[in-house]
């Protein structure tokens, strides 16, 4: 007999924006139903590399990525656990004066959001950072970014939502959406029909199955970033490092393993992916240019997800326009760690009020259309 529940939103997806935007939407008094084909937390909110960065990320994003960093601060409040999140900063490498010129072009642009990066080149950047190889010339710091466990965090919050009373329902992977009247209806096999006035598309790479239901195709891209992390070793790290034009990061946790990325896996079918062997060697040699202590570190695991990118690398955030109701949130393009939580948030305010301060211009669905 099939179960049938009525709510106020459904969510389809548990990755750190649906888990997020269903605890805003419990703590605003609105019924929720979050369905997961997997478990919350386990594809690419799960399994990315944990930086939770605002530096480097396009102007467009940093009013949602601040908001995000707020959330971040109150993680231990909102969750009962700060899921191992450290703001350690985050330092931007430069490994050429055009790297460097181009942190500096950044942090002039960026002046207003509240980053306070601070480039440090020469003997400054020696000292306090003297492990980094010779490669590296100088950086870009920005002091209260840093890191988390993915792994704890994006779980966290579907779990939160569901002690505040949001129905969540994992291993239900949703076959059928459509609307009928003023309601929209999602079938989970012959098991589980949800109606409700709101729906999420929080779906990641998968999301576009839920647009295109309702007319709005997009061009979203799966791809899979290649990461490793090797057994613990002497604390040489204290930030999380990213680079100039991309290539390779790194963090390490305090108990001393390294993490780090770069490169790209490869698809088993269209759920799943695995590591490159090769990219995973190419990773673990620009690394060790980079920190020189992993010359002759294991590695003791390495992996990858299915993350969806969007053809200017910026997300879908914000209502349909086809269909009243129905809100987007995906492609965040490898990015969408820190910022997810703050889209989370925006989310719940449209869908409480009708309307958010954030501007979400930028990232309509229908921007890839051809214009008339």
């Amino acid at each position: 007999m099939r179960e049938r529940i009525e709510c106020d939103v459904a969510i389809v997806g548990g990755g750190i924006v649906g888990g997020s935007a269903a605890l805003f939407l419990r703590q605003a008094g609105l019924s929720v139903t979050l369905l997961e084909r997997d478990w919350c937390g386990a594809k690419a909110s799960g399994v990315n590399f944990g930086g939770v960065r605002r530096q480097g990320r396009p102007l467009e994003q940093l009013p949602l990525s601040q908001r995000a960093h707020a959330i971040w601060g109150r993680l231990p409040e909102l969750l009962g656990t700060d899921a191992e999140y450290i703001r350690s900063g985050h330092l931007k490498l430069a490994r050429s004066e055009p790297d460097l010129a181009s942190l500096i072009d950044y942090r002039e642009r960026s002046q207003g959001f509240g980053l306070g990066l601070e480039i440090v080149t020469g003997e400054e950047f020696r000292r306090r950072w003297p492990a980094l190889g010779d490669r590296a010339i100088g950086g870009s710091l920005c002091p209260e970014d840093g890191h988390a466990n993915p792994r704890l965090v994006s779980p966290a919050f579907a779990r939160a939502a569901a002690g505040l009373g949001a129905v969540v329902r994992e291993q239900t992977p949703v076959d059928r959406v459509e609307k009928e009247g003023d309601r929209f209806v999602l079938l989970s096999g012959d098991d589980l029909e949800v109606r409700a006035r709101f729906l999420l598309n929080t779906a990641g790479a998968w999301s576009w199955r839920v647009a295109e239901a309702f007319g709005e195709p997009v061009p979203l891209e799966s791809l899979h970033p290649n990461m490793a992390v090797t057994e613990p070793l002497p604390r040489f790290l204290d930030v999380n490092i990213g680079v100039e034009g991309g290539g390779v990061y790194g963090r390490q946790v305090p108990r001393g393993n390294m993490v780090v990325g770069g490169g790209r896996g490869f698809a088993l079918d269209a759920d799943r992916a695995r590591p490159q062997r090769d990219a995973v060697l190419t990773l673990m040699r620009d690394a060790a240019e980079l920190f020189p202590q992993l010359r002759h570190a294991h590695v003791i695991r390495c992996w990858t997800g299915v993350e969806g990118y969007t053809p200017d690398r910026n997300p879908i955030v914000g209502p349909s326009r086809t269909t009243p109701g129905l809100f987007h949130a995906f492609g965040f393009s490898g990015a969408g760690f820190q910022i997810g939580p703050g889209v989370g948030q925006t989310l719940a305010e449209l869908v409480a009020t009708g309307e958010t301060a954030m501007p979400l211009e930028p990232f309509r669905i229908d921007r890839f259309q051809p214009t008339a």
